[in-house]
């Protein structure tokens, strides 16, 4: 039992160090493991590292690597200026068009962190051009780079298919990405329209002529055919995701169409190595019953029927500050099971409520997601006053999420 206690100690002190230090809490979830579970609890290394989850660091590696590459090489900007030129100047389109946009590259692959670093920069600047309130812009941008989050083939959709497939709760992929999609399509689109955004559909801009610049040419012709192949062999053919998206990327090596080793600099290592880390001592409190004990405290403040909700409500408030993939889904989801057998009710609508109930907070400017909409802001006054309105968004979606998966879950 003081194991037990002592791993959960451990986690807990991974997701406060988490909230309050730049310290990359991987790193500290594996020292933590070592030491718990080494030299306070008599385990082998092999023991402790046997929960290193490796398929799931194959995979994402592989995925982030070949949209590394696509962003580098700058086929997803191309992409991007292609969208905004649709909308033909129609001001009160363009941010429709940038969920639209953020929502479909992240779904294909690189997930929503590394959509919203590549397109709210170029969201923003559009918007001042516009004359696009900034806080209009991020919500729509963001969420619609946070709608895409869970998709089968995004990094933290990769890791959620994971974590419920070890909690029993596979083949729900596709069903968990709609449901996501929907949630945040639902809270974008009414704060769009409730602070004011029909009215910019009365007005029209006048878009940068940058034909020549924007030009697709054959290396991003390619890099889109070889993404194409990819999704096609991981639908149709059962492939493994990640090893087909490291072919890929060969493939985009081997011709020459992208910097192949600045894109191996450029990964976004720090969320592989947390998610990595966190999954080795949550293993390690499974091994330790300390799992049951996280899940004991968490069941003592719900009751069956407002479990969805309460859920929800504390995975939100913990994401608000802590990382949402690396952090507060490893840690929670696992409990799925446990908070089932003491409280009764559906497991999917759980784990649905945790997923949900972290992601509809990132955009807060505590959180990655708003933290690159607020640094695209050119015009230094509205950073402020754009910054408290996020803040604001971010909490209410603790509330929001908490009623919404209560309602409906």
């Amino acid at each position: 039992m003081n194991l037990a206690w002592l791993s959960l100690g451990a986690l807990v002190i991974a997701m406060i160090v988490s909230c309050f230090s730049e310290l990359n809490v991987g790193v500290l979830g594996l020292a933590l493991a070592w030491i718990v579970g080494v030299y306070l609890g008599g385990m082998s290394l092999n023991d402790v590292l046997g929960g290193f989850p490796v398929q799931l660091f194959l995979t994402l590696a592989g995925v982030t690597l070949l949209f590394t590459q696509a962003q580098l090489n700058g086929t997803l900007d191309r992409v991007a200026h292609a969208a905004v030129r649709v909308c033909r100047g129609n001001t009160g389109l363009v941010p429709v068009m940038f969920f639209v946009l953020a929502g479909l590259i992240a779904s294909l692959g690189p997930g929503n962190v590394a959509t919203a670093a590549m397109l709210a920069p170029m969201a923003m600047a559009v918007g001042t051009r516009a004359a696009i309130p900034p806080f209009l812009m991020a919500i729509m941008v963001g969420n619609g780079a946070q709608s895409g989050s869970l998709s089968p083939f995004a990094p933290t959709g990769i890791i959620v298919t994971g974590l419920m497939n070890k909690i029993g709760l596979g083949g729900y992929e596709w069903r968990t990405y709609i449901l996501n999609l929907v949630a945040h399509a639902m809270v974008a689109f009414a704060g769009y329209f409730l602070f004011g955004g029909w009215r910019l559909f009365k007005s029209r801009f006048q878009g940068e002529a940058r034909a020549e610049t924007d030009a697709f040419t054959a290396p991003h012709w390619i890099t889109l055919l070889v993404i194409g192949c990819v999704l096609v062999a991981v639908l149709f053919f059962n492939a493994n995701i990640g090893m087909a998206a490291f072919t890929g990327a060969v493939v985009l090596a081997t011709f020459r169409v992208a910097d192949h080793d600045q894109s191996i600099r450029r990964m976004p290592w720090t969320p592989i190595l947390m998610v990595s880390g966190v999954s080795v001592l949550v293993a390690l409190l499974e091994k330790t019953r300390g799992l049951d004990l996280f899940t004991d405290l968490l069941s003592r403040i719900a009751t069956p029927g407002t479990l969805t909700g309460v859920i929800a409500f504390v995975t939100g408030l913990i994401s608000v500050y802590s990382s949402t993939s690396g952090v507060v889904l490893p840690a929670f989801l696992p409990t799925v099971p446990g908070l089932i057998a003491r409280l009764g009710g559906d497991a999917y609508s759980v784990a649905s409520s945790m997923n949900v109930g972290a992601h509809l907070v990132d955009m807060s400017p505590l959180s990655t997601t708003g933290a690159m909409c607020l640094a695209g802001i050119a015009d230094a006054t509205q950073v402020r006053p754009t910054y408290n309105k996020l803040l604001a968004w971010g909490l209410s979606m603790t509330i929001i999420g908490a009623v919404g998966c209560w309602v409906f879950l």
